[in-house]
Formats: structure tokens, C-alpha cells, sequence
């Protein structure tokens, strides 16, 4: 893959960091990255995503964009209400980055869906609210050997988890099964600051592009919970667990 003038300039102050390369920007335009969810994560996900280059987006949601999105789903406007979130969100995304093909899929994630959906990714970022998604995604992803960007946030916090099938601990090993029904309170009941959702999201963005670019250090075996009430970041260590239903006999040959 050969940069053209226009895409030296458009990503030159990427390209200029000492950490980043040809080679890291070339591993972002061959990549196909799938973002499930085009909301509060999704918003700054994609942005970013689209923004530094990655050749192929698949913008996965079922949902239509609501009044009470607006607050922190920036990549949607007022004049968005009623469209589909995929179709509103490829609008914005197209105009921003033209050489990058941004495929919106009007789809509902669940276990039924989730491996097809998966299956040919050079990565997936799960930017879904709803524990049974993040399950039927880690699940699918260990079994397809795609790296995986978890998070999820809440209020004032939020949490983000790099995955790589075979290597890292996976989804289901730092939490090995889903809370009770009715445990931990949904965005509707317990509300989220749209700047918390952008800090979240920007951090799954960054894991993300270091994943595919093969750049720093991904969060792999470690969980980074971000307090927004005082400023704070815990890193949490992981480890795969030899019983883990999900990855436990995936082969580490396969990544």
C-alpha cells in the first residue's frame, strides 16, 4: 500500500510520532474493524477510527437515533432523529474520512448473530450497553481468533479491556458470569455524562488502533477502570482461566 500525497497530509501528524511508521499506517488500511454499537462508545469509537485511516468500518446497531442519544452521541444531530443510527453515523463518518469505506449494518447483536458478524474482522470493537451482547461477543470472537476491544461505561466510570483469543485473558475470565438480573442499573436508570462516555470511548479508540497498528502496549491481561468523580485509574491485572468456557482451548498458534 502506497500513501498518496493527500493521505500524507491528512494523517502527517500521525505518521511524524516516533512510535508510528508506514508500515503501522499500512496495518490500519488493510484492516477491517468492526464497531458493535454506534452510541455513547461507538460515537468516539468510529470517529477515531475513521479518522486515523482504518481501511474497512462496519458500523453494526439495530437502534434509530433518539432526542435523549443527543447529549453524548455526538456523531448524531437533532435533524437525525427517527434514522437509523448506522445510516446517520456512515453519513457523518463518510464525510469526515472519504478514503475510508465505512459499511453500516441495521443488525441486533445476540448470540445468534454474533459469529457471523465476527467471522473475517481484523478486529472487533464491542461498544454494546447490554451484558448479554458483551458474552455473545467475547464468546464469538474467542472462537473466531479476533482480537477484541471490551468496555463499558456507567455515570461516572467506566472500565476497558483489550482481548487477544490464545493469548490474553478474555472477557468471560475477568468476569466469568454476567450479575443478576436487575444488579447493576442500566444507562436509562442511572444516566451517564457524555463527556465520561467520550473519555471511555477514546481509550477503546486508542486500544484499538495499538491492536491493529501494533503499536505500545494494549491493555491485554489488564483491566483500566477510570473514575470520573475524582480524576482517578486503577489498573486491574487478569489472567486466563484454564476452565474458561470462552478461551480455554483456544490455541495460542492461533494468533
Amino acid at each position: 500500500m502506497t500513501l498518496t500525497g493527500a493521505e500524507l497530509e491528512r494523517y502527517s501528524r500521525q505518521l511524524v510520532m516516533a512510535e508510528w511508521s508506514g508500515t503501522a499506517q499500512r496495518r490500519l488500511g488493510e484492516a477491517r474493524v468492526m464497531v458493535l454499537g454506534v452510541g455513547a462508545l461507538g460515537t468516539p469509537v468510529a470517529t477515531y477510527l475513521v479518522g486515523a485511516g482504518v481501511g474497512h468500518v462496519v458500523l453494526v446497531d439495530s437502534d434509530v437515533v433518539e432526542l435523549s442519544n443527543l447529549h453524548r452521541q455526538t456523531v448524531h444531530s437533532t435533524g437525525d432523529l427517527g434514522t437509523a443510527k448506522v445510516e446517520s453515523a456512515a453519513a457523518r463518518l463518510r464525510a469526515l474520512n472519504p478514503e475510508v469505506h465505512v459499511e453500516p449494518l441495521r443488525l441486533r447483536v445476540d448470540v445468534r448473530t454474533a459469529p457471523g458478524l465476527v467471522a473475517g474482522a481484523s478486529l472487533v470493537v464491542d461498544c454494546s450497553d447490554s451484558f448479554d451482547t458483551r458474552y455473545a461477543v467475547n464468546d464469538a470472537c474467542c472462537a473466531a481468533g479476533v482480537p477484541l476491544v471490551e468496555a463499558g461505561v456507567l455515570g461516572l466510570g467506566g472500565l476497558v479491556l483489550s482481548i487477544r483469543p490464545g493469548r490474553s485473558a478474555c472477557y468471560r475470565c475477568a468476569f466469568p458470569t454476567p450479575p443478576p438480573a436487575g444488579a447493576v442499573p442500566s444507562c436509562r436508570e442511572a444516566g451517564v455524562l457524555g463527556p465520561m462516555a467520550g473519555i471511555v470511548g477514546s481509550h477503546q479508540a486508542l486500544e484499538a488502533l495499538k491492536l491493529v497498528a501494533e503499536v505500545g502496549e494494549p491493555l491485554l491481561d489488564r483491566l483500566l477502570q477510570i473514575e470520573g468523580r475524582d480524576a482517578t485509574q486503577t489498573i486491574v491485572s487478569v489472567r486466563r482461566r484454564p476452565d474458561c468456557p470462552a478461551c480455554a482451548r483456544v490455541a495460542a498458534a492461533a494468533q
